[in-house]
């Protein structure tokens, strides 16, 4: 049997609670006892008056406060009196106010931006990265994987991979990628990296020719007339046109400077440009992104990369040190290093996540008071009233014992001074 009083039905009050109100309640039992003794034997020693009237203040101090606490959180003695439990009737505006105060006080991105100055995101980063395990760092690393470990398996895996998949897709469609798909041609056409791709696609084409050497000759044989097929001449065309392809193949690839080769590289060149600055070409090419985007089997590869990236958190996040222990470790103590060492990046990294949290209460903060509220909202009234109730109940008691208290050394000024004058 549960020792501990209950808030509601099914969760137990803390024991603080129990204890700070069984102190209370003795309190007033005890006043109630002082003002019957000394109401009884006041009548053969007068200086009780004094003990009956701090009594009586008491029992009244006393009551008062425990029938405003108790109003609070209920209806005293279960009587529907008026303006009393205030707490559960109230429970939506409770919800809409704190909601109002999270987003003036917290969301707001000047105040976010003001308290992340003082933040060293950058340090915190560092000493995470290279400090020892059985160092402060190590156990740092430890208690933050286990909190991302916890909330990563909290969780819901589908939604959260909805979210993220929802994520990238967004991103992917308002990223033009046409531009930087041209930038990066002109690049690799300046650098001669475009060279082993056109020897590859020269080696193909060699390829291709030696296994359908049947096809080219088939083709000529059809097409060739009946005189040359009965005088074999279209067998000496076939072989003078597949040496000429060969040797024009083997031109290609022993010569930078085959002229098929410039201008195949002038083609690449003109894409390049077209790709950066010409709108009916990007415009071509954003088509084909938005239907690879809402094709089934990117969006099957994005679940999958999406599940490879938690699964392969949740490994680190459960064992850190195993991580820090390969190559991995390795390049994050690196980064750990340079970290301390080079305050610009570290004033880099600070910045970029200060600009990164302002920007999602920018974005979110409307979003995340909806939740606090529509949250609260949807919590019973019991609910809500033993988690507050639980939260600040404690110091509630002390308002009745302090009222108790107070009350009677009032009764007892008011006495002396009825007793005196």
């Amino acid at each position: 049997m549960n020792p501990f009083p209950r808030t509601h039905a099914g969760e137990a009050a803390p024991p603080a609670l129990v204890a700070m109100r069984r102190i209370a309640g003795g309190l007033l039992l005890a006043m109630a006892a002082v003002f019957l003794v000394s109401r009884h034997y006041a009548p053969a020693y007068p200086w009780l008056g004094f003990v009956q009237a701090f009594g009586e203040a008491a029992m009244v101090g006393g009551l008062a406060d425990w029938f405003a606490v108790t109003a609070l959180f209920r209806h005293p003695l279960g009587l529907p009196i008026p303006h009393t439990a205030i707490v559960p009737r109230n429970k939506d505006r409770i919800g809409d106010t704190l909601a109002v105060f999270l987003r003036t006080n917290f969301l707001q991105p000047a105040v976010i931006a003001r308290r992340m100055r003082r933040v060293d995101v950058a340090s915190a980063l560092a000493r995470w990265l290279t400090d020892p395990a059985e160092g402060a760092g190590g156990r740092f690393r430890q208690g933050a994987s286990k909190l991302v470990a916890q909330v990563l398996d909290g969780l819901d895996p589908q939604r959260l991979g909805g979210m993220v998949k929802a994520g990238i897709a967004a991103r992917l469609r308002e990223t033009e990628v046409a531009p930087i798909l041209g930038r990066v041609m002109k690049a690799a056409l300046a650098e001669q990296r475009h060279a082993p791709l056109l020897d590859g696609a020269i080696r193909w084409g060699a390829k291709a020719l030696a296994a359908n050497e049947h096809l080219i000759r088939e083709m000529v044989h059809q097409r060739a007339g009946s005189i040359l097929r009965w005088t074999g001449l279209d067998e000496t065309v076939a072989d003078k046109l597949i040496a000429g392809l060969d040797k024009l193949i083997a031109d290609m690839a022993d010569d930078p400077q085959h002229p098929l080769r410039l201008k195949a590289e002038e083609g690449l060149d003109r894409l390049a440009w077209d790709l950066q600055f010409d709108p009916a070409t990007q415009a071509k090419v954003e088509a084909m992104k938005i239907e690879l985007i809402a094709n089934p089997a990117m969006q099957r590869w994005l679940d999958g990369l999406w599940e490879s990236a938690r699964a392969a958190l949740l490994r680190v996040a459960r064992d850190p040190e195993s991580a820090m222990a390969g190559q991995l470790g390795d390049v994050l103590r690196q980064l750990g290093g340079t970290l301390t060492q080079d305050p610009r990046l570290a004033r880099t990294i600070n910045r970029f996540v200060r600009r990164a949290i302002v920007g999602v209460a920018a974005d979110y903060g409307d979003g995340i008071v909806r939740l606090v509220s529509e949250t609260v909202r949807g919590w019973d009234a019991h609910t809500i009233t033993s988690r507050l109730e639980n939260a600040v109940g404690r110091d509630l008691q002390y308002i009745r014992i302090n009222g108790t208290l107070v009350g009677g050394l009032v009764g007892l000024v008011i006495h002396a001074v009825d007793v005196l004058l």
